[in-house]
């Protein structure tokens, strides 16, 4: 993996953003500031023509728009075996719907690891494109998303998530899984 991360920033109605890929593959998108933010460094190059760079902005910018619900994009984000694996069932979650960490602990065989898959969760690093804003709290609570609450609510809000409803169908979910 010696090769060069390429990046570019953008803007956004939610706030900055700055996308990174790696070969043929965009291997994150953070929220400038966001917690667990990741910075240019030594072996990144600004590539603000970048064919992939541009069409994930310009997926970004439709889903914003409310002009698509998913994204179409070779995706190759760099964690742990664990953490690859939560994050793929994080997009295993449907726009318009949420889960639960216990859902997602679950989803992966590992129902005792909660905390594990929560911290998994905040270290996702392809923010919206993985959609972690669908991730709540147990009784369906918003609980932390590293791009801020605002932001989360915002998402959730352009996904149409009635956020009652989703607290009773969480509460359903963890009471029918015991």
């Amino acid at each position: 993996m010696n090769e060069a991360i390429r990046w570019c920033r953008g803007e956004t109605r939610l706030g900055s953003v700055r996308i990174a890929a790696r070969g043929d593959a965009v291997i994150g998108l953070w929220f400038e500031g966001q917690k667990h933010d990741v910075r240019p460094g030594g072996g990144w190059q600004e590539a603000r023509d970048d064919p992939l760079l541009r069409e994930a902005a310009h997926q970004l910018r439709d889903y914003l728009a409310g002009k698509r619900e998913s994204f179409d994009l070779a995706l190759a984000p760099e964690g742990t075996a664990f953490q690859k694996s939560v994050w793929r069932a994080i997009a295993k979650v449907p726009a318009g719907r949420t889960a639960s960490y216990g859902d997602l602990a679950r989803r992966i065989g590992r129902p005792s690891s909660v905390r594990a898959v929560g911290a998994a969760v905040g270290r996702n690093p392809l923010s919206v494109v993985v959609p972690c804003h669908r991730i709540v709290g147990s009784d369906g609570s918003l609980t932390g998303y590293a791009g801020g609450l605002e932001r989360k609510r915002a998402l959730l809000a352009l996904e149409r998530v009635d956020l009652d409803a989703s607290r009773d169908a969480v509460a359903d979910r963890t009471a029918s899984a015991r």
